[in-house]
């Protein structure tokens, strides 16, 4: 079944179409004046009411997947666009419309192509100036692509004046051509892009509607995992090989199920086979069976940094949830017409890269005590791009977001004492480029919390200051049509208005990159200074702050 598209082609080149005329004109790209390097050029068949086009490559049979053709009638204006999706799957739409509503302006200039003289045309599309030449000296109509089909034969397209399309040679064929069988798999113009849009990249899909809710009544099944009250959802996947040089997303779309309030989200990464405990201890077992971090304050903290027979969560992605996105779309406002889902996408290229070929549990974290809880739905997709085949390492060193919080993991408010969080780790072999990924939310919700009150955060790297910023979002009224359950007050503002420390209700909060430079084998210690506010009443401060050291 492979190259049923070749085929096609070959066809339509052989067989005789009468007495009519056939030719083969190559075209050949150019930007800026500048011929494109390594370019797959165009290849069009055409007779007296046929147009193929198609490139060299495909004629060759050497086009890598997904490759598309157009075959225009010239007679009846409408053509069909022909994408090979894989050696098994052609799909095709017919267009009857959009040649024949094409306005061109017809211009008095003329210049010579290849020894034929040529007329020019314009149009714009899409604030693009579009200028074209054809000419009637070739007794059949073609085109690089459907624009001007109907004037001649156009022999060069130039958009903006700077990308060109050039017909570089035209040949007469002493072989007719014919028109071949279309496609039985015809769609409609919306499906046939999507389609084709998807094959361009693989999609591994993580969770479908999954309800993220506290229930004592939430089981787990043969693929999902639920876990601390159905809070978490966790899934086994296995990494492609292609993972480790192409470009990696994650992607989460979020509706409230019934909670009304934002919350702390969080996309996580647990390796499925490894010689040290990890996170998924706790999950199984209870946060008690997890290491323990103290630094003087008094309290404990479960599972927070790396130690030598342990590792913690790494944080592929922090989101935080709108206020009731969708359930609460019935509460009305003038001149607001709530969004019906939201979207969280994030590259995660720089961590991905290091678990291709493995088995790993992705999950999901959203906070709340609601029985309905949220809607999830969640891929990783994977996109073709050179990439470095260095090796690549990816060391998770502390993380303070509580996602067992509803299981009684403590929150990150370790920072109220001038150590904050120290944790000591060990090199074995040599690290370049090395840097630190720092996810940082400060969290506190009331007028003097630390949500709401910006504060620096410091980083030490034995004992010397490597980084400090203060992180904050003054975006978050951006953000208010997500937001239908958001608290109106008589200042004029929402709730989802107001800034806050580097997160907003429906947003993404993306990591900050520490350049660490080559580190040598060895020990170091890493401290997080945060100037944490104090509790007041039965309120509190706290940071969910996560690291992992990245580098070559």
């Amino acid at each position: 079944m492979r190259y049923i598209l070749f085929k096609f082609i070959f066809l339509f080149s052989l067989l005789s179409f009468g007495q009519n005329s056939s030719f083969e004109i190559t075209y050949q790209r150019s930007s800026n004046g500048k011929i494109l390097e390594n370019q797959d050029v165009i290849k069009v068949l055409a007779t007296s009411a046929q147009v193929l086009v198609s490139s060299e490559k495909i004629q060759n049979k050497q086009a890598s997947f997904p490759y598309e053709v157009t075959l225009m009638d010239t007679a009846n204006l409408s053509f069909y666009q022909i994408a090979s999706l894989s050696d098994t799957n052609v799909v095709c739409y017919e267009d009857k419309e959009t040649i024949k509503k094409q306005q061109l302006e017809l211009l008095s200039e003329t210049k010579k192509i290849l020894g034929y003289t040529c007329k020019k045309a314009k149009t714009i599309i899409n604030s693009n100036t579009i200028e074209l030449w054809y000419t009637n000296e070739i007794p059949v109509k073609v085109s690089p692509s459907t624009l001007g089909i109907h004037l001649g034969a156009v022999l060069e397209i130039t958009r903006n004046g700077n990308a060109s399309t050039l017909a570089i040679k035209v040949e007469k064929k002493k072989k007719k051509l014919s028109l071949p069988t279309i496609p039985k798999s015809q769609v409609d113009v919306l499906t046939y892009k999507d389609l084709l849009w998807k094959s361009r990249f693989t999609t591994i899909p993580v969770f479908k509607d999954e309800v993220i809710n506290f229930s004592t009544d939430v089981v787990s099944n043969d693929s999902i995992v639920k876990a601390v009250n159905g809070t978490i959802a966790l899934r086994k996947i296995k990494i492609p090989q292609a993972a480790k040089k192409q470009l990696a997303f994650v992607e989460l779309v979020e509706q409230s199920n019934g909670d009304a309030y934002d919350r702390t989200g969080s996309v996580f990464i647990i390796p499925a086979y490894t010689t040290k405990q990890t996170f998924l201890s706790g999950l199984e077992k209870g946060k008690d069976v997890l290491p323990i971090y103290e630094n003087g304050n008094g309290k404990k903290y479960q599972g927070v940094i790396a130690t030598s027979t342990y590792e913690p969560l790494l944080e592929l992605m922090r989101f935080f949830t709108p206020f009731g996105i969708q359930k609460y779309n019935h509460i009305q406002l003038k001149d607001k017409t709530w969004e019906e889902q939201v979207m969280y996408r994030q590259e995660i290229t720089d961590v991905l890269q290091s678990f291709a070929s493995q088995e790993v549990w992705i999950g999901v974290f959203i906070g709340n005590y609601d029985k309905g809880g949220h809607k999830v739905s969640m891929q990783i997709t994977l996109h073709p791009e050179e990439r470095s085949s260095k090796k690549k390492i990816c060391i998770p060193l502390f993380n303070t977001t509580n996602v067992m919080e509803m299981g009684g993991q403590e929150y990150g408010t370790m920072f109220n004492v001038p150590q904050g969080l120290e944790m000591q780790f060990k090199l074995d072999q040599p690290i370049k480029k090395a840097k630190i990924r720092y996810i940082t939310t400060g969290h506190g919700g009331w007028e003097n919390g630390d949500e709401f009150v910006p504060k620096k955060n410091t980083l030490f790297l034995n004992g010397k200051e490597v980084f400090q910023f203060t992180p904050w979002r003054e975006d978050c009224g951006s953000y208010r049509l997500y937001n239908p359950a958001s608290g109106n007050f008589s200042n004029g503002l929402s709730s989802s208005d107001y800034s806050r420390a580097n997160w907003c209700p429906g947003m993404v909060t993306s990591p900050t990159y520490i350049e660490l430079g080559d580190l040598s084998e060895g020990s170091y210690t890493i401290r997080v200074q945060i100037p944490q506010g104090q509790p007041e009443g039965g309120s509190f401060s706290a940071w969910n702050v996560s690291g992992v050291l990245i580098g070559e």
